[in-house]
């Protein structure tokens, strides 16, 4: 026979785990190129750049 809980798990002791589960938002800064906002240390999806440098080709509409 495998483990089985003696107890069942209260409510709250379940909603103390979980507390931590949740989704975090971005922290968002302002690309020095083009001024959108963007993700710190990510590369900049509208202007293709990161760190002052040319990662991503950018589409022209």
């Amino acid at each position: 026979m495998g483990a089985v809980p003696k107890r069942r798990i209260s409510k709250a002791r379940r909603g103390r785990r979980r507390a931590h589960d949740s989704l975090k938002t971005f922290h968002l800064v302002e690309c020095p190129d083009c001024g959108k906002m963007k993700r710190s240390h990510h590369v900049c999806l509208e202007c293709g750049k990161y760190n002052g440098r040319q990662v991503l080709p950018v589409a022209e509409v």
